[in-house]
């Protein structure tokens, strides 16, 4: 059972996508919160510096110290960000963008001066190949299984864990620095911690699926949650439920396409961003467009409401509270006053007897609430 599990070639590649998809989306959501995704992106090409770094030192390609090596190459990227920001002469993304090219440059160049017969290739980095993760494994027990569902469960369970050890802390840190930090949190310690996480996430993701599919599940899944729900567990749950709808559309679309699939997992990720920028319940481009509808429709009734009541018991009231007054006075044509008047009435804020147009007691509450608001 176990033996066929692992040797199913297409369920290895779409499971170490998951796993990627989920660990990168678990330290995103912070990121997206904090308005700091595009840090991914440094730290995503950054890491170049420190795998070359490592390997001149240590001459190792791959295992834990790479994963450190990595991670401490992440905070050097915002800590060389952060003090070019404090100078107060650049902003935040002008700063990541001198940063990180920067880094990635004398990585680039390390590499072909003094690693040129090593396998470390920086297209291989950025891009990965997630279809051949089932040839790089290692036996246990009786069983080979693939490195990168190894190390990508590992770090799926470790940022899990961070998450949920330091959930209260993370989230106050996240919305309110500034009162975790009176409160003795230190939201500055919490941030660092969290892109260790995400530098050791990128190094562990990139010989499979490369920096680029690991940015995208960094940014993507948690952008998409974010527009679907206001609640910061739910966000978890639909970035994991978005990276695993990604990994298996997109492995079977490239394969039905013939074309990269890692490539597509992360436009498939992109798919579902679009899919909840339309029809997203709360900031969808349709939910919003229902709700400025909704609210035309009740401004319309109430300017009604507050046009009857104005000329309530008023020597112009035979005059004015008849429906072809609203055309004259409110300047609306005769379909748009036949459709407010009904919906008025169905909602029981008026009663119409042939052209007399009268306020119910509900009608007459809502006038009294625009032009008398003090006195209710």
């Amino acid at each position: 059972m176990l033996a066929a599990f692992f040797d199913n070639i297409p369920l290895m590649i779409m499971l170490v996508g998951m796993l990627v998809g989920i660990a990168s989306s678990l330290v995103g959501t912070f990121l997206v919160l904090r308005g700091s995704s595009m840090l991914s992106d440094a730290i995503g090409h950054s890491i170049v510096f420190g795998i070359v770094i490592v390997w001149l030192l240590t001459h190792q390609q791959s295992g834990p110290i790479q994963i450190v090596g990595a991670a401490l190459t992440g905070i050097l990227t915002v800590f060389l960000t952060e003090l070019l920001i404090n100078t107060q002469r650049v902003k935040e993304d002008a700063a990541i963008g001198l940063v990180f090219p920067v880094l990635f440059s004398i990585g680039v160049l390390l590499l072909n001066l003094y690693a040129r017969d090593v396998h470390i290739d920086t297209h291989t980095v950025l891009l990965g190949e997630i279809g051949f993760v089932w040839l790089d494994t290692v036996t246990l027990g009786d069983f080979r299984v693939p490195i990168s569902l190894l190390s990508m469960g590992g770090m799926t369970l470790i940022n899990g864990l961070f998450v949920l050890l330091f959930y209260k802390e993370l989230k106050l840190a996240t919305f309110d620095a500034p009162l975790a930090k009176a409160l003795g949190f230190a939201p500055g310690v919490l941030f660092y911690a969290l892109l260790m996480l995400t530098s050791s996430t990128a190094v562990a993701a990139f010989d499979a699926v490369g920096a680029v599919l690991f940015v995208a599940f960094v940014i993507v899944p948690p952008s998409t949650a974010y527009l679907l729900t206001n609640r910061l567990w739910l966000m978890f749950v639909y970035g994991a439920l978005v990276s695993v709808l990604s990994s298996v559309s997109g492995y079977y679309l490239a394969v039905m396409w013939d074309v990269s699939i890692g490539g597509m997992m992360a436009v498939m990720t992109g798919v579902f961003l679009l899919l909840a920028f339309l029809v997203g319940p709360h900031y969808g481009l349709l939910a919003q467009m229902a709700r400025r509808r909704e609210q035309r429709r009740m401004n319309e009734n109430r300017t009604l409401a507050v046009h009857l009541y104005n000329h309530e018991s008023g020597p112009e009231q035979a005059v004015e509270n008849v429906t072809r007054a609203l055309r004259e006075h409110l300047h609306w044509d005769a379909a748009k006053a036949r459709r407010v008047v009904q919906r008025s009435r169905e909602q029981g804020h008026i009663l119409q007897n042939g052209e007399w147009l009268y306020l119910t007691p509900a009608g007459r509450a809502i006038a009294r609430e625009i032009l008398e608001p003090t006195q209710l």
